[in-house]
């Protein structure tokens, strides 16, 4: 199915039209259909094609689909139909393609877990999503606190994929030989009668049942999201959502070519971000996908001197700790030729370092999983406006609203909470009418995130509603801060939050990590500043840290050091 593009109010042009990249029509028609044909339709283009590079094992399209398909049966055969919630809790291996993929063609619904989850948090997201079997490895790191849901009574079934199968051969053997402390005991187990052999699954003979999938209703994915604030909700993201997001991106990378890409996967594949960016992307382009199983800077920069891969999707720690390596000019990475940041604001310098050394573009997009996940992102073939993240993707409409009463809209050039529509916008939160009905104004999905426009129509975020700091009465928005502090040469990270201030009630603190073998103290960041920012802007503290909190994709945390803070007060 097909359905139109979002159209802009009647009465109205959208500001950006005029200075949209002209390669990318804003009005072009969304294709959106069940997700499993993204791959059925890659597989049939280009079955030679490598679908999946991981740890010097390659696989075919045809090969995966073939898989998929065994899967899809086998899943079927133990009872897994339309509306069962299925848990992914695996690191990046192929499996986690194969799950994912199979899952969706037998009518189900994939649940994300992330691998680091504690059992609270695992088992807090089993029940509140329904999650009825979970699939991992057969690793220690994994296996055990799946143990303990299916002997709680959290999950009924456990599919384990042996980790030996989806290597080399050779490795393979090696591992299961020096590595059998890292493998779980499956066959002793407590719930050893609760788990389904991935290995017998995998081998299932007879075809799949073909399910009618209705793209734009059935839920593909329930995504939780980080829960940084309140308690996570699983946003509903339809078979349209995603295959809407994927053919939005694909749209913006107007040099990318069907066949002859090959996406590196150092991003996690639970995370919404690589989800669409990583896997739908390229297989909707039959891309070739170099997995790592977590990210490990030399390891991922020896991948991309050796496998020479063109797109590279990550967070900006991850361009930043590239550029600082000491030997990172020692690799190749020339054949790079479109890097998507996202996640967090891309400062400007680490942008323009890495176009230079690697001859890439870098463009910072920006979303969140409520919008599967991208909304709006900076042309490739454009000059960089700092600070933004540039115009709506196609068919995707951003209204900027009164923060105080976001009925309204803003004047263009003043500040306003983003909102947004488009095809990629979920169907909203697993059982949590009334926290829809909350996140949506006039049908727009309400971000929480600060955003002004400028006259081209490109959107830059100041900040977060929630993270605003009242100072004195006045509104300090922390990334303002931020990027000011990250202009002083020295610095490599920051994370500025508000902590309780006698006076003016709350105060900016800066939290700074220095780049190896540099020096400054809190005066030298000061004097920096005093020309950038405001007095009422400028941090009442500044803490150097050797390293600063970050979550699983590498985004700079908050939480943590706000937590500390609330602790040192008692």
């Amino acid at each position: 199915m097909t359905p139109e593009a979002a159209q802009p109010p009647a009465s109205t042009s959208p500001s950006w039209i005029a200075s949209y990249p002209p390669e990318i029509d804003w009005y072009m028609p969304i294709p959106t259909g069940p997700v499993p044909e993204l791959l059925e339709r890659a597989a049939r283009r280009f079955p030679r094609n490598t679908a999946i590079s991981f740890l010097g094992r390659a696989t075919t399209y045809a090969d995966l689909a073939a898989e998929v398909d065994r899967v899809t049966a086998g899943l079927q055969q133990i009872g897994i139909g339309r509306g069962t919630k299925v848990g992914l809790f695996l690191p990046n291996t192929p499996t986690f393609i194969v799950y994912y993929y199979a899952i969706l063609k037998a009518g189900g619904t994939v649940v994300n877990f992330n691998p680091l989850y504690t059992l609270e948090e695992l088992t807090f997201q089993a029940n509140d999503s329904e999650t009825e079997v979970m699939v991992t490895h057969d690793l220690a790191a994994l296996f055990p606190k799946l143990e303990e849901l299916m002997v709680r009574g959290v999950v009924r079934r456990t599919i384990v994929v042996p980790f030996r199968s989806v290597l080399p051969p050779l490795k393979g053997l090696l591992f299961s030989i020096f590595k059998r402390s890292e493998i779980a005991d499956v066959a002793g187990s407590r719930a050893a009668d609760k788990v389904v052999s991935g290995a017998e699954l995998a081998a299932t003979r007879e075809a799949p049942v073909p399910v009618q999938i209705n793209a734009a209703d059935d839920v593909a994915v329930l995504q939780y999201t980080g829960g940084t604030t309140g308690t996570p909700k699983g946003a509903m993201l339809t078979h349209a959502n995603l295959t809407a997001n994927t053919a939005q991106i694909t749209a913006w990378g107007v040099n990318l070519k069907s066949g002859e890409e090959s996406v590196l996967g150092v991003l996690p594949l639970f995370h919404v971000f690589a989800m669409t960016v990583v896997m739908n992307m390229a297989i909707e382009l039959a891309a070739k996908i170099i997995l790592i199983p977590r990210f490990k800077l030399v390891d991922a920069l020896k991948l991309i001197d050796r496998e020479k891969p063109t797109v590279l999707p990550a967070v900006p720690t991850i361009f930043t700790a590239m550029l600082h390596y000491p030997k990172f000019r020692s690799y190749d990475v020339s054949s790079l030729r479109f890097c998507i940041s996202g996640g967090a604001p891309l400062p400007l310098e680490i942008k323009l370092q890495f176009e230079a050394v690697s001859g890439s573009k870098v463009v910072e997009g920006y979303g969140l999983s409520e919008a599967s996940p991208v909304l709006t992102c900076n042309p490739i073939d454009k000059d960089p406006v700092p600070g933004s993240i540039g115009p709506p993707l196609p068919g995707t409409i951003i209204s900027l609203r009164d923060i105080d009463d976001p009925t309204k809209e803003v004047p263009q050039g003043e500040r306003g909470e983003l909102c947004a529509k488009g095809p990629q916008i979920m169907k909203g939160y697993w059982k949590k009418p009334a926290e829809t009905e909350k996140q949506f104004v006039d049908g727009f999905l309400r971000t929480g995130d600060v955003a002004i426009m400028d006259q081209n129509g490109y959107f830059s975020i100041v900040d977060r509603i929630k993270d605003l700091i009242i100072c004195s009465g006045y509104n300090v928005y922390p990334r303002r801060i931020e990027e000011a502090i990250y202009e002083h040469p020295a610095v490599e990270e920051v994370t500025v939050i508000g902590v309780s201030d006698a006076y003016r009630g709350e105060a900016p603190k800066a939290f700074i990590k220095l780049k190896a073998g540099m020096t400054a103290t809190a005066s030298d960041i000061l004097k920096h500043l005093e020309p950038k920012i405001s007095k009422i802007e400028m941090p009442a503290a500044i803490e150097f840290r050797d390293s600063l909190p970050k979550t699983m994709i590498g985004k700079l945390s908050k939480k943590e050091l706000a937590a500390e803070e609330r602790s040192k007060r008692g």
